[in-house]
């Protein structure tokens, strides 16, 4: 069995900070959103990995996974990104007849994805798609279950037939690929993958309906970004291998080899990265320093700092800051702000 992990797409909903990088290399609790991806997929024993990618999107995705040796990696060009199904189809020939798992490389699954691939393995059926159910399905594919089976799929209908959304990842047999070879783009313009599934159904194919397990985040929007990092915090093994000197470290805390906390207050669940500089400051939880970024002489709860960021001389809560981004005092320490700052930014606060 392959992976593809669809990374093409352009994240309008998180500018600014996907002006310069895509969605899937953001760092969430410390990792790229699409390491979390690839870990998946081997937990699941795929070790052959196809990623999607745009011209613009394929340098900082390699970037993102250099040094990820325990897959193989091929690197598939979709000029144009036209809807999931599309991208299947630019995949064709790398796929060939092999059954394989779709993951879009922006969500994120407490669980991970064993549970959709061991039921395809187990009852080979055309397809096995991850489910989870939502309160408000109106901005996902929705499907009507029926005894363990998909029965119908509507793409964001504004009456949902049911709360179960369509997750971020799909199971496929090589049968998916002679319906998308017929398939018409959707009035949105795009090859929709619910439409390509609908095939199926519509051709007697069996396609199974498996409820995701644990917490399922769509990291489409900053709150969601804050979200996830809240979740992935909570979960990370706490441990100080960094340099601590004067601080208090609190339950939850992980400071990661080569980071620095001098004279600082830190409360878990944290993450202070590799290079990371954390002095005379207070982090607080559901925070992450990424790697090499500075904290000083300030205050920073709930939020997320990228690779180089600085944050100096003010109160940050509920913020990202992108790489290189910084958010420095002016003259007096500023009310708090809630910042959302793309990659090399500085914001001075009065």
């Amino acid at each position: 069995m392959k992976g593809l992990i669809l990374a093409a797409g352009h994240g309008t909903r998180l500018r600014p900070l996907t002006y310069t990088r895509p969605k899937p290399v953001i760092r969430v609790a410390g990792k790229p959103i699409i390491a979390y991806a690839v870990e998946n997929l081997l937990e699941a024993g795929i070790h052959e990995i196809g990623i999607v990618v745009s011209p613009k999107t394929e340098a900082p995705v390699k970037a993102a996974l250099n040094g990820e040796d325990r897959a193989h990696f091929s690197f598939i060009r979709q000029d144009d990104p036209q809807g999931l199904a599309h991208a299947v189809k630019v995949a064709r020939e790398w796929l060939g007849d092999d059954p394989f798992v779709m993951y879009l490389g922006d969500n994120l699954f407490e669980k991970g994805i064993l549970e959709p691939v061991r039921q395809f393995q187990k009852t080979r059926p055309a397809a096995a798609i991850a489910l989870v159910e939502v309160e408000d399905p109106r901005q996902f594919g929705v499907a009507v279950v029926e005894g363990g089976r998909i029965v119908r799929l509507v793409e964001k209908p504004k009456d949902p037939p049911s709360k179960l959304a369509v997750a971020g990842v799909y199971v496929f047999g090589p049968e998916i690929h002679e319906v998308i070879a017929e398939l018409r783009p959707s009035a949105r313009g795009e090859y929709e993958i619910t439409d390509a599934i609908q095939g199926l159904l519509d051709g007697g194919q069996t396609v199974l309906g498996i409820s995701v397990q644990g917490w399922w985040k769509d990291t489409g929007r900053p709150n969601d970004l804050l979200e996830a990092n809240r979740l992935l915090l909570a979960g990370l093994e706490s441990g100080v291998m960094g340099e601590v000197t004067g601080s208090e470290i609190g339950n939850g805390v992980r400071v990661e080899a080569g980071a620095t906390v001098r004279n600082a207050r830190v409360l878990g669940p944290a993450l202070i990265a590799a290079g990371a500089v954390v002095e005379d400051a207070y982090v607080g939880p559901y925070t992450s320093v990424g790697p090499g970024a500075v904290v000083r002489d300030a205050e920073v709860e709930d939020s997320i700092l990228e690779d180089e960021a600085l944050v100096e001389g003010v109160r940050l809560h509920g913020s990202i800051l992108g790489i290189g981004a910084k958010a420095i005092r002016h003259t007096a320490r500023p009310q708090t702000p809630k910042l959302i700052l793309g990659d090399l930014s500085t914001v001075e606060l009065p």
